[in-house]
């Protein structure tokens, strides 16, 4: 059975990895503050997901990252 996800994980997880490519570009410590704060929001909504939809949350974090990281703009 295929995840369903939300359109709210996935816009976190966008968010977390753009966070993450600004501290890769220019890793003030802002930056990394600003990563921390994302990465901890979209991992506290897969772990919430995952317990509602009763799925391990590590299958609900890697498909959340196979669409927002592997799929073409536009899917």
């Amino acid at each position: 059975m295929a995840i369903e996800l939300t359109n709210d994980l996935i816009q976190l997880q966008r968010t977390s990895d753009a966070a993450h490519e600004a501290v890769r570009a220019d890793p003030t410590p802002e930056a990394w503050a600003a990563w921390r704060e994302a990465a901890g929001a979209a991992q506290a909504a897969v772990t919430a997901y995952a317990k509602e939809i009763g799925e391990p949350r590590n299958k609900v974090e890697a498909a959340v990252k196979k669409v927002v990281r592997h799929s073409e703009p536009g899917e």
